[in-house]
């Protein structure tokens, strides 16, 4: 007989499942998944995702007590039916999405555990790709390889020739974007990479991933790659290339790879690469990680990294409050660089308020004006929410008198403004 799966009352993975009901595990978790509803709605679509993760949650936890083959039959209908839900829904939010893709990352796993004849797998694995509803999704070879084997990877990398072999000459570089067959070469290439992992073959790693070298994107495809196969040196060199492409975004968010890298395999060259990266691309963020990295030999860097920030006064000011936990030094660097980010003074004043509220009431004042310098309830909710603050903050000192003087002027001035007034009013100003 089978195992059944136990529906979740309060909650799938909740410490306190109960096991109020026995039924077959499809039951309980394809009705999650499958549905005839509209996915048009954004709001139905994300509903729906929910209750899709639930069916997941649901079929992970029957796992260890039901037999594999059955857990992969449910799997592979449920991750069949999810496919077919995303394709007509309108997952703007991407919860149908991160379900399939736990629903394909289950999938090899059991395909393994179940011991699938590798002949229908091989197939199914084709058709996904080169043939399914949706072409958004991608199948990775190396976690397939244990429910494959060595005659089923055989097999496959036989059928992905096949479809090699039907293709025209690939087009140069330039062309790739506006030449036929772009899935197909796509999925081909995706494969390429993925088997050059599998095969633990560095020339071909180079070869398919960072192609013609072009973008330092491609660097950074390549180092994780090398570190996906435990190939470290490697890894970190090509880290390090694309870290030193240009100075571009994808350089810099290469050097994070490059540094991280260095962190956990050569801790005692991070440091430097750190201070080399934020001297490249001075920010809050760089310099946040410096911070972390120098420790104890911080004070060594502080005067450089504080002149740099002085260039962008948004980082200056946040640097000094998240990373140097400096609320007083945040407050005198937004006034001496002219911070003009409305953001960061709104994070700012939150907890500079605590040192001296009365202080932060002309900021206020500036955010208020700022926001009604539009119109929309968007922008007289914000504003009335900062009067309200201000008349909080205020009480009880002499500023409360012109806190509501401060109102009254606005809503004299915008007495053709409804909704301002509207909005003033549910915030109970008065």
């Amino acid at each position: 007989m089978a195992n059944r799966a136990q529906p979740f009352p309060d909650g799938p993975g909740d410490a306190g499942v109960q096991n109020l009901l026995d039924i077959p595990l499809g039951d309980a978790v394809l009705p999650l998944i499958r549905t005839r509803t509209d996915l048009h709605r954004w709001s139905a679509s994300n509903a729906h995702g929910r209750q899709m993760h639930e069916a997941v949650d649901i079929l992970e936890s029957a796992i260890p007590t039901t037999d594999p083959s059955e857990v992969y039959s449910i799997t592979h209908k449920a991750l069949a039916s999810a496919i077919k839900v995303i394709a007509r829904a309108d997952d703007s939010s991407g919860i149908i999405g991160d379900a399939c893709r736990r629903l394909l990352a289950l999938h090899p796993q059991v395909a393994a555990t179940a011991r699938v004849p590798t002949g229908p797998l091989v197939n199914w694995m084709m058709k996904f790709q080169f043939d399914g509803d949706v072409d958004f999704f991608e199948l990775d070879p190396v976690a397939y390889a244990p429910a494959l084997g060595e005659k089923g990877m055989a097999n496959y990398r036989a059928r992905l020739d096949e479809v090699r072999a039907t293709l025209p000459p690939e087009p140069p570089e330039s062309e790739r974007f506006s030449a036929g067959f772009r899935h197909e070469r796509w999925v081909l290439e995706w494969n390429d990479r993925r088997l050059a992992i599998l095969d633990h073959d560095v020339d071909a790693i180079i070869r398919t991933h960072a192609r013609d070298r072009r973008v330092a994107a491609r660097f950074e495809d390549t180092a994780k790659a090398f570190e996906e196969v435990d190939e470290i040196d490697l890894a970190i060199d090509w880290a390090w290339q694309a870290t030193d492409f240009d100075l571009g975004h994808q350089a810099l968010s290469a050097s994070d790879c490059w540094c991280g890298l260095l962190m956990e395999h050569r801790p005692d060259e991070e440091l430097d690469a750190r201070l080399l990266v934020f001297r490249r691309w001075p920010s809050s963020t760089t310099a946040a990680r410096l911070h972390r990295a120098a420790g104890k030999t911080w004070p060594q860097f502080r005067d450089e990294v504080m002149a740099a920030l002085a260039a962008r006064p948004r980082d200056a000011v946040l640097f000094a409050l998240l990373t140097l936990k400096d609320t007083e030094l945040a407050w005198q660097l937004a006034h001496q660089l002219d911070l003009d980010d409305a953001w960061t003074w709104n994070e700012l004043i939150k907890l500079y308020e605590k040192v001296d509220p009365i202080a932060v009431l002309p900021v206020h004042q500036l955010l208020v004006e700022a926001e009604l310098v539009h119109t929309g309830a968007q922008h007289y909710r914000i504003a009335a929410k900062h009067l309200a603050r201000m008349r909080r903050l205020a009480a009880g000192t002499a500023q409360a008198r012109e806190v509501d003087a401060l109102i009254a002027e606005l809503r004299e001035a915008n007495r053709r403004r409804p909704r301002l007034q509207q909005e003033f009013d549910r915030s109970d100003l008065p």
